[in-house]
């Protein structure tokens, strides 16, 4: 893959310290290496960092960089998992962190008002004497608002509550060309024009830098209760999730795990999970009779979809232990084989919810014919799998491994009518497929990105501009792949 360096130049550079003043300007190689990779396998250092206060001092850098042609690539929290804010191209990462006030919370409107670099968890906790929330990813104690709204990021409440796009209201943003524009309004119905603020979403920063952000907002349940189903056999498990959503009933959270995945979690915490082929953990909300309602119904599914287990519970202690545990499991993953490390790869696909038994036994199936491991789990409840790939990063064998593993996982997803991110966004680690499941979306994709930036600025080679190997530029010490 041939890619055309985006660097800034010394003069470029000084020029931005003007903006965002002296120690808002990181350039030393220890600062440059911190902000040269995100949570996921990838590693290229910026030029320097920008951190700017206000949406004119992003106007202005992103000014700068369309004259002097190169990149910005804005970043939150650095908790994405596949490359976003990488430097492929070199450039100038944006971190936006330092605007991180709420701007307002609007009950009677049912809306709030952050900037990008606002926590997920803190807006929940400035929610809650007002009786609302915001989903979030598994990571919301860390990943801001703007980061989930540029990959449109979801977590376990998706199936009931849905992903990041679906509250975005209006934007404000810098194009590429530093013109400050408004997309949306701050009303629950907008049914004119192009959806310009919708577009942002999911974008991953390749369009312009979202600096504010209108969110509608979800009710705060009353009340919660949980069970812990577990089955002898995985696809059992996958299969009583279908029967559960035929019911229909859509739980808050639904989640499958595999045996590793229990086995991993029990190691790594106190939960002491039943440990069996795999469990489901799943939690209702809503009002009291409703819930009960419901968690009785799908105990009894779980049962007759060959549960030997169902452990119930309405203690909200308790229940926030079950989902502690659930969040660390991607951390625990690392410590079930301590020669193994857990690494980012195909990690966060989707097939139709019914095709989710069909998935986890050509999962099993591909990680029997390799020497690493590719433990399923996921929010089965909207048929959003991960399979992280549990491997030796100093052995160039298990990279080839992994390579062909990746690909049979990927080709499955697609053959099962899949998409091959259902959260996490595509950026690097998932473009090569990406390409292949959106051949006819890539050339609209294209002529908005160039119709918008036109001299490719914005987080450049990323998401259906990067056409190379996912294994290219990777942060671990193996040669063969660097």
């Amino acid at each position: 893959m041939k890619i055309k360096s985006k660097n800034a130049s010394r003069e470029a550079i000084e020029a931005m310290e003007s903006i965002v003043g002296a120690d808002n300007l990181l350039s030393s190689e220890s600062d440059r290496f911190v902000y040269g990779f995100d949570a996921g396998m990838h590693r290229k250092l910026p030029d320097a960092v920008a951190r700017p206060k206000t949406t004119a001092e992003v106007s202005e850098i992103l000014k700068l960089a369309n004259h002097h042609d190169f990149a910005i690539i804005p970043r939150g929290a650095r908790t994405a998992l596949c490359g976003h804010t990488t430097p492929v191209a070199g450039g100038i990462i944006l971190d936006l962190q330092r605007m991180n006030r709420i701007l307002s919370i609007e009950p009677e409107n049912i809306l709030c008002v952050v900037q990008p670099g606002v926590i997920c968890d803190q807006l929940n906790q400035a929610l809650k004497p007002y009786r609302f929330f915001m989903p979030g990813p598994a990571s919301s104690e860390a990943a801001t608002i703007g980061g989930m709204v540029s990959t449109n990021a979801s977590g376990d409440k998706a199936l009931k509550y849905g992903a990041t796009r679906d509250y975005v209201l209006a934007v404000e943003a810098v194009m590429p060309t530093g013109e400050i524009v408004r997309f949306g309004s701050p009303t629950l119905k907008n049914s004119s024009g192009y959806q310009m603020a919708r577009l942002l979403v999911g974008a991953e920063g390749t369009l312009g830098v979202i600096t504010e952000i209108t969110l509608k907002l979800a009710p705060a349940p009353k009340k919660t209760a949980a069970c812990v189903a577990a089955f002898t056999e995985l696809v059992d498990a996958g299969r009583a999730v279908s029967k559960i959503v035929t019911e229909p009933i859509f739980p808050a959270q639904l989640e499958l795990m595999c045996d590793m995945c229990v086995a991993a979690v029990n190691k790594a915490t106190d939960l002491q999970l039943p440990e069996c082929g795999g469990i489901l953990l799943i939690a209702c909300d809503g009002e009291e009779h409703t819930v009960k309602s419901e968690i009785t119904r799908i105990t009894e599914i779980c049962r007759k979809s060959g549960a030997h287990q169902v452990d119930f519970t309405d203690d909200p202690a308790k229940i926030a232990e079950l989902w502690k545990g659930r969040k660390a499991l991607s951390s625990s993953l690392s410590a079930l084989k301590p020669e193994y490390s857990c690494v980012m790869l195909a990690d966060d696909m989707a097939v139709p919810i019914s095709k989710g038994p069909d998935a986890i036994e050509r999962i099993l199936a591909i990680q029997d014919r390799f020497d690493i491991l590719i433990p399923p789990y996921g929010h089965a409840g909207d048929g959003n799998l991960h399979t992280k790939v549990l491997m030796d990063v100093k052995n160039p064998d298990h990279w080839t491994q992994a390579d062909k593993a990746v690909r049979e996982l990927y080709d499955m997803v697609l053959d099962l009518g899949g998409t091959v991110s259902g959260e996490h966004g595509v950026a690097i680690s998932k473009a090569e497929y990406f390409r292949k499941e959106c051949k006819d979306a890539i050339p609209f994709m294209s002529a908005i990105k160039n119709a918008l930036d036109p001299k490719n600025i914005m987080n450049p080679y990323k998401s259906f501009q990067w056409d190379g190997n996912f294994l290219h530029g990777l942060r671990y010490p193996v040669k063969e792949y660097q």
